[in-house]
């Protein structure tokens, strides 16, 4: 890719080897065999968007090892911008080994050259590329990829750019969680969008909480848009502090939910980026979602992505108004 074409997408943070079980397991241990697939939220996302007919590209350090060889070959070949990969001899590429169910994956993480990624490896130029710079809490976890960051998100609002923020905060990541709470609430000034689920929002701001009172929250650290994703129950949609309504769930089938929240963050900024409307870009999220959950990885293949806008529901008539009645 010619680095004077643009980028739909940029993220910064992990690429790993993701090791999924091939058995349906409610824990890794019960796993005897493994599949390895190309993971990591951020390169989940960059490929999803490519595979809905987006642009993107992704800042990330990998180990100059097989793994690292693995990672940056199946990307490329995917349509990824692979210019911002960074090959690190002293490094070994991070690795996964993740429970593939229904349920939350149980996971293990062997992180190495992830957090290596420095704010030296983030040229200027990149963040001119791209329309929206993405990130999560994996990179910011710890240093000096934390500084990478924090000069993504600054160049990115000197130049204007559109920030996106996955605050899928985890304790397995980040065990200092006072340091955690102080460091994310301090990135979200850089912040306009931001996509939790209901379990992110009860990690970081503790349990017990209606849906409603997390996104108020997360509004009051900065972002405009916050979409609360709930799973069997749906989403929340809100924008500058008011609810703009709720998409109930429905029962799609299920083969893995690995990287579901990715495929969200996926189908809402593609639509978002085709110039949609928020509830627009929360119907079509919710079509991207359900063809991800069908397979293992990523979205399978390329999808039309106009196709599914025109098969969408007017958004009047599904998503409702939400009354505080969550349990």
């Amino acid at each position: 890719m010619l680095e004077t074409e643009a980028l739909d997408f940029l993220a910064i943070g992990e690429s790993i080897v993701d090791f999924i079980s091939t058995e349906a397991v409610s824990s890794l241990r019960e796993a005897t065999t493994f599949q390895r697939y190309v993971g990591g939220s951020p390169a989940n996302i960059a490929m999803n968007l490519l595979r809905l007919g987006g642009s993107a590209g992704l800042i990330s350090k990998l180990g100059n090892d097989a793994f690292g060889a693995f990672i940056k070959t199946r990307l490329t070949r995917q349509g990824l911008c692979s210019d911002y990969l960074v090959m690190d001899s002293q490094a070994h590429t991070s690795l996964a080994f993740v429970s593939k169910g229904s349920a939350t994956p149980d996971f293990i993480i062997a992180r190495d050259s992830d957090y290596k990624l420095t704010a030296a490896d983030i040229p200027e130029e990149a963040i001119k590329r791209a329309k929206i710079i993405h990130a999560s809490t994996w990179p910011l976890s710890r240093q000096p990829s934390r500084a990478a960051v924090y000069k993504a998100f600054e160049l990115a609002r000197q130049q204007n750019k559109l920030v996106s923020f996955d605050p899928n905060y985890s304790a397995a990541i980040w065990p200092d969680h006072a340091e955690a709470q102080q460091v994310i609430k301090d990135i979200y000034r850089y912040v306009d969008i931001t996509k939790a689920s209901l379990d992110d929002a009860r990690r970081f701001f503790g349990a017990g909480r209606p849906p409603e009172t997390y996104i108020g929250l997360y509004h009051r650290l900065g972002p405009q848009i916050v979409v609360l994703t709930m799973g069997k129950a749906g989403a929340l949609l809100s924008e500058e502090g008011r609810i703009l309504g709720h998409l109930p769930g429905r029962s799609p089938k299920v083969v893995d939910v690995t990287g579901a929240g990715d495929a969200f963050w996926a189908g809402f900024l593609m639509a978002l980026l085709d110039g949609h409307s928020l509830e627009t870009c929360l119907l079509f999220a919710r079509e991207v979602v359900e063809m991800k959950l069908a397979a293992i990885g990523p979205l399978p293949a390329a999808v039309d992505r106009r196709q599914i806008y025109a098969a969408l529901p007017d958004p009047a008539t599904c998503i409702k108004l939400w009354t505080s009645s969550f349990q």
